[in-house]
């Protein structure tokens, strides 16, 4: 079978409960539910949590929260690789897993047709398919500044050359890795040759870490849902 598996801690510090916070009219964590619902990709959409709350919300929206994450894997430094093997070995109980997406609950923006793109990009080559996005200025012309406010070129390089003469680069957009078993139960890196990227627009790639974050993500979710009216 196929998995969803959200990662929906409780103890989010900057923006307190987030993953439930009201978001557009709905808790942010089931715009998540959502579009793994609507993907028709999974046979079980779980959420790892170790909060109580989170579960009951979770699970209004139509997801299952069967199990609660141990302490060990929901403080501030847990990298997400064991928490989705975690959640692959407890549904490896009920019937074998070939396939697990995590999708976090912070991804408002997330269409359910990414998921459907990077599910088909698994192949047997290939360990994850992950969402990806261009940043919106070339990387090679970063400046840093020194601890007098003196402004240097990352690269100087690069210095003279034309923009559009760089290489793209990209980033993890942070909103969905599709893996294969064995490559979460092994913690394989995500960011590795083995994956595959599904390319976003920058326009549907927000993370929700700061305040800030939160009202450019609503912003961006409201003119995006406008614009499918019209």
């Amino acid at each position: 079978m196929n998995i969803a598996v959200i990662p929906a801690r409780g103890g989010s510090k900057r923006i307190v409960r987030k993953n439930i916070k009201d978001f557009c009219g709905k808790p942010l964590i089931a715009w998540s539910i959502a579009a793994a619902r609507e993907s028709g990709c999974f046979d079980r959409i779980l959420v790892s949590t170790d909060d109580d709350e989170i579960a009951a919300v979770a699970e209004a929206y139509g997801a299952q929260a069967p199990f609660r994450r141990p302490a060990e894997l929901a403080d501030d430094f847990t990298p997400t690789v064991p928490v989705i093997a975690h959640a692959v070995e407890w549904a490896q109980r009920i019937a074998p897993v070939e396939r697990a997406c995590c999708i976090y609950a912070t991804a408002p923006l997330l269409h359910s047709d990414d998921l459907v793109r990077g599910c088909a990009m698994l192949d047997g080559e290939r360990d994850y398919a992950f969402s990806v996005t261009t940043f919106p200025f070339p990387i090679q012309r970063a400046l840093r500044l020194d601890d007098r406010g003196h402004v240097g070129m990352i690269d100087p390089a690069q210095r003279d050359t034309r923009s559009q003469d760089l290489e793209e680069a990209y980033h993890d957009a942070g909103q969905f890795y599709w893996g294969r078993t064995e490559a979460w139960l092994a913690h394989r890196p995500i960011f590795a040759a083995r994956s595959a990227a599904v390319v976003l627009p920058r326009k549907r790639v927000q993370d929700i870490d700061t305040p800030e974050d939160w009202e450019r993500a609503e912003t961006l979710f409201r003119m995006l849902r406008d614009s499918r009216l019209d």
